[in-house]
């Protein structure tokens, strides 16, 4: 069976605001050519999850961190 790592586990591992977490995960999404796992694997209306392991799963730290730093 695949394990699955939500939203939630992520900002809290970062302790990073949730809504922050989103916001930076959809304009994140919406530009495929700089994440395109993570643009692929984007359902709308769906909850943010993604398979341990996962390219996607990296794009969508990467794009979380990204918004600790500024």
């Amino acid at each position: 069976m695949t394990e699955i790592v939500t939203l939630k586990a992520i900002c809290d591992e970062l302790k990073i605001d949730p809504r922050e977490a989103r916001e930076r995960l959809r304009a994140a999404a919406s530009d495929a050519k700089a994440n395109p796992e993570l643009a692929k694997a984007r359902k709308p209306r769906t909850p943010w999850q993604w398979v341990k392991g996962s390219k996607a799963l990296e794009e969508a730290k990467r794009a979380v961190k990204a918004s600790m730093d500024k």
